[in-house]
């Protein structure tokens, strides 16, 4: 591990020569891909050197215990032996947390899609909930959300809402939302009181780069159509929806969200790219990991990864069986306790990997 340190601390300081040379701030592409590269390695040269400064102190103290100390002394440097020894092993292990295999995905700015499953209206009136909890997620840690498309129920939820979230790390927070969320409540037009249990699928996509999935025009049928409105009836008399079909894959995206053709096609095939990117990500993934399923990992999308129960206030995450009574607070988007316990799980997974 250390010698891996040693060669990243020597590649950081190379690319701080790098990042100053006139030659490279001429070159958008290069500063870009140095700059990434550096920003990448930050966390872990930080705490590396914050290692090796703790070690230093350590092996002084130690030195100073082969002196003739008076008893004063002798229990001063023994306690802070103690605490730097404390400090070493917590920096060992963040460290090894830093030098995990990092999903290549993680920085990336996230597709988001809600849909109401079993349930009927009680299901789009919890995907509406669920957007609003992502939305509340986002906002709080900084991001930005552009929603690209949306069939709204007349009772204030969601058939199907698509939604972008632009941020930094977006992807590596939101990746365990994938599968099937179930609500348990009392509907407000239930007079009996009855619990009715309900459905939402989430599936989260990372943003593919047009380099990333190579999409041939040839491949897409592109059909337009008149925009319409709840019910179907029309609500635009030009042509301006568009519909994009993959046909090596069949995979369909429809838009109607702006009044301009062009722009329903841009983010059509925003979407279209992502599902692909998707699609071929997770195939690769099956393939290599068929043996070994992470307990995490994207998986199965129809499975039911978490329960919301209003009656007690209760969430539970049914990969890792974490149960938390503040289903309140989590409706209104903190969900920090749920993903970092997600995340803790995921680094648990890839150590034992590694062990073996």
């Amino acid at each position: 591990m250390l010698d891996r340190l040693q060669s990243l601390e020597a590649r950081y300081d190379k690319l701080n020569e790098l990042l100053s040379d006139p030659e490279v701030i001429g070159d958008p592409k290069k500063l870009r891909e140095y700059s990434k590269e550096q920003s990448d390695l930050e966390d872990v040269i930080q705490a590396y050197r914050e290692y090796k400064d703790v070690t230093s102190q350590l092996d002084d103290a130690k030195v100073m215990m082969e002196d003739k100390l008076d008893d004063d002394m002798y229990e001063m440097v023994k306690m802070e032996i103690g605490e730097l020894s404390e400090q070493q092993e917590e920096l060992e292990e963040r460290l090894r947390i830093l030098l995990l295999p990092k999903d290549p995905n993680d920085d990336k700015d996230v597709i988001m899609e809600i849909r109401g499953a079993a349930g009927g209206d009680e299901a789009a009136l919890f995907a509406g909930d669920l957007y609003r909890m992502y939305s509340r997620y986002a906002e709080a840690e900084g991001w930005k959300i552009d929603v690209m498309d949306a069939a709204s129920t007349g009772v204030g939820g969601y058939k199907e809402i698509i939604f972008m979230i632009k941020g930094q790390g977006a992807y590596s927070k939101l990746k365990f939302e994938n599968g099937a969320h179930r609500v348990q409540r009392v509907p407000e037009t239930e007079s009996g009181g009855r619990i009715h249990t309900s459905t939402a699928t989430v599936v989260v996509m990372p943003e593919a780069e047009e380099v990333e999935v190579d999409i041939h025009e040839k491949d897409i049928r592109v059909d337009t159509f008149a925009s319409s409105g709840p019910g179907g009836q029309s609500v635009n008399t030009t042509m301006s929806a568009v519909r994009l079909t993959h046909e090596p894959t069949g995979i369909v995206v429809s838009m109607q969200d702006e009044k301009s053709q062009i722009k329903n096609k841009e983010k059509a095939m925003k979407i279209l790219r992502a599902r692909i990117y998707d699609k071929f990500q997770r195939e690769a993934q099956a393939e290599h990991d068929e043996a070994r399923k992470s307990a995490v990992g994207s998986g199965d999308r129809s499975e039911r990864i978490r329960t919301y129960n209003f009656p007690q206030n209760r969430v539970t995450d049914h990969r890792i069986g974490l149960t938390i009574q503040k289903l309140d607070q989590i409706l209104e988007g903190k969900l920090s306790e749920v993903v970092e316990a997600l995340i803790l799980e995921e680094q648990a997974k890839k150590m034992e990997q590694i062990g073996e």
